[in-house]
């Protein structure tokens, strides 16, 4: 048997760059338009009727030679406690402050800061969800992850009954999970968002909230620009709420790599301070960029046009996969991802890595189901995934390459079936 002759372990890939990378192997790139990228995690970045134009440039200044502080650009964290405080928070008597924000460069850098400052506590998160939470989890000793299972068969509800009973029980001190879902889309917002938060003051449990697509929203009475815990906290300075957001998805700017966190003050100290030796900042000429994209106006004209727009895109990606044979276990509330059911599809196509291998033969990338079985250092023991019949498919692409990506796969399970 080889060894490895090295002092490094083996790091998996997160399920997307697994994906990508195989698809790579079978010759895909990103500039051919023959494939279609049902896998990709990643917004269409196009002009979209109705949002503000894109920027296609960014001023460079000489101050932007140095280093960007940690915590990031001061201006930058001002505009984004604005954001919140105009937007959700209008009238409360406690308002986020530049102490309450914390830039990174991009979303995962904002997690790993928390984590990496988080102590020797029990961290419960939901099964499935986002693929990286799994390294992200394993990677830090300090605390322990304790999963907890959803169920399809109830399309993923979670009712804050029965999560004060896993909090109290399980003594979990931190709540990972992200809302609006990746992948199930499932939205907790209104009053049940509310309870949740009211929960996690009355038990002291901090609830680390993704909302990196809460402006894809299409729950009822949801206007742009969509969803937020923010919007129950009420003391900035003590309410264990910590957000996570970007210009990634919700301003579809994936390239710039901003991302935030928004929280009490102690626990952005204590990010920024993991910040210094993990990340050390981000781009300062990117973080002068991003200002104007907070103000109200172009923040609810660029959400309106992306709940337009992937709406229909939504609507579209549904109706074609249940044609197919494909069960919805839920449609999604959020986010740009269905996640399908393939147990009713024939032969090798109603499993996961079946599937995924077939698609790639017709120049379709999807994303696995086994991906989003969280499972931080593998230390789940039992049968193979419980989700090896569900697949992501993303309507992040374009509704050409959508429908492309449809009438091949719609082909496949037709000749599967003979």
């Amino acid at each position: 048997m080889e060894t490895n002759p090295f002092p490094f372990r083996s790091v998996p890939r997160t399920g997307v760059i697994y994906v990508m990378t195989e698809a790579a192997a079978h010759g895909y790139r990103s500039d051919d338009p023959r494939w279609c990228n049902l896998g990709q995690g990643q917004p269409e970045i196009g002009e979209l009727e109705g949002a503000p134009p894109r920027v296609a440039s960014v001023e460079v200044q000489e101050g932007d030679q140095e280093y960007a502080p940690v915590a990031g650009l001061m201006e930058l964290r001002e505009a984004i406690a604005e954001h919140y405080n105009q937007i959700y928070r209008r009238g409360m008597p406690s308002q986020y402050s530049a102490e309450n924000v914390a830039i990174s460069s991009g979303g995962r850098a904002a997690l790993t800061r928390t984590v990496a400052a988080v102590g020797p506590v029990n961290l419960g998160h939901f099964l499935p969800d986002y693929t990286a939470y799994e390294e992200l989890l394993g990677a830090f000793h300090g605390f322990s992850s304790i999963p907890i299972l959803l169920d399809p068969e109830r399309a993923y509800d979670f009712r804050c009954d029965e999560l004060r009973r896993e909090v109290l029980g399980r003594g979990l001190s931190l709540l990972l999970v992200s809302n609006p879902c990746n992948p199930t889309g499932k939205v907790i917002g209104g009053e049940e968002l509310h309870e949740w938060v009211r929960m996690g003051r009355e038990l002291d449990c901090t609830l680390l909230l993704d909302e990196f697509y809460s402006h894809y929203a299409w729950l009822p009475g949801v206007e742009p620009p969509g969803i937020t815990a923010a919007r129950y906290v009420e003391d900035v300075d003590r309410d264990p709420v910590v957000i996570f957001n970007g210009l990634t998805k919700n301003w579809r700017y994936p390239g710039w790599r901003v991302g935030w966190t928004l929280g009490p003050k102690q626990i952005i100290e204590a990010v920024s301070s993991a910040g210094s030796f993990l990340d050390g900042g981000g781009n300062r000429a990117i973080q002068r960029a991003a200002i104007p994209m907070l103000s109200e106006a172009y923040t609810r004209a660029e959400a309106g046009a992306i709940q337009r727009t992937f709406g229909e895109k939504r609507s579209f990606l549904l109706e074609r996969l249940r044609r197919m044979g494909i069960t919805i276990d839920r449609a999604p509330d959020g986010a740009f991802y269905v996640w399908g059911n393939l147990s009713q599809l024939p032969g090798e196509l109603s499993t996961d890595m079946g599937f995924f291998r077939a698609a790639l033969g017709r120049q379709v990338i999807t994303v696995p189901g086994v991906f989003f079985d969280v499972n931080p250092g593998k230390r789940r023991r039992g049968p193979r995934s419980r989700f090896r019949s569900h697949m992501r498919f993303s309507f992040g692409p374009a509704i050409g390459s959508l429908e492309r990506a449809c009438d091949r796969l719609e082909e496949m399970i037709a000749d599967a079936r003979g």
